[in-house]
């Protein structure tokens, strides 16, 4: 049972990393600006909303949140907050909120005057409408079209050493592990055992005394008493 418990905690633990890299590296989306919004926000909140105070600035429980609102090449619609990272987490120092949300309208004046303006949207975090989720923007670059192949350079080489460090971790502990963990817990083992044994002797020769008196006592009890 204990084994089957441990297996659902390290496969839960792999769901776990996986989502909060999920969550945290950067993605890129090509899309098209096509408007920006500020909605005035009443209240503090939950941490996985956007309406975090600019870099410098305290947060109120009324704030100022900024969107970007764009296309996808199918037509789809996709909301951006736009708000700065600061000093916090996730560590990308984004305090360029302001010139962000410039560049965005930029974009759509010029697409009011028919110029057909693909980007690429760097962001993190997730959009989900039941828990009104917003991926927050890092970067917009203009793109040659929609068909652009955009390759995760950044992302390869983090996931690349990290999971070479996580390696090199698992072999110094499985070193360390076999050269001072496991002599102790052999020789623990092998103590256990022993005692284990000279307990279960005891045991054995105290079992047959007590049945050699209970043999006595019948033999006793037949004898004077007809007992069975």
């Amino acid at each position: 049972m204990f084994r089957h418990i441990g297996i659902v905690a390290k496969i839960f633990l792999f769901l776990g990393v996986l989502a909060f890299l999920h969550y945290n590296l950067p993605d890129r989306d090509i899309v098209k600006v096509v408007g920006t919004d500020v909605k005035r926000m009443d209240g503090a909140g939950s941490f996985w909303q956007c309406g975090g105070a600019d870099a410098g600035t305290e947060r109120r429980e009324s704030r100022d949140v900024r969107y970007i609102n764009t296309v996808r090449p199918n037509g789809s619609v996709m909301i951006y907050c736009n708000e700065d990272t600061g000093w916090g987490w996730p560590p990308y120092f984004k305090f360029d909120t302001s010139d962000l949300a410039g560049q965005a309208d930029d974009l759509v004046n010029r697409d009011a005057k028919g110029e057909d303006i693909w980007v690429a949207v760097s962001h993190y975090g997730w959009r989900i409408r039941f828990f009104t989720m917003h991926p927050n923007v890092i970067s917009i670059k203009e793109v040659d079209g929609p068909n652009v192949r955009l390759i995760p350079w950044f992302n390869i080489v983090f996931l690349t050493v990290l999971f070479g460090f996580f390696f090199w971790l698992w072999w110094k502990w499985r070193g360390f592990r076999k050269a001072r963990i496991d002599p102790v817990t052999e020789k623990i083992g092998a103590g256990v055992e022993s005692a284990v044994d000279k307990v279960s002797g005891t045991v054995s020769d105290a079992t047959s005394g007590v049945r050699n008196k209970d043999s006595a006592f019948r033999r006793f009890m037949r004898r004077y008493f007809g007992s069975r």
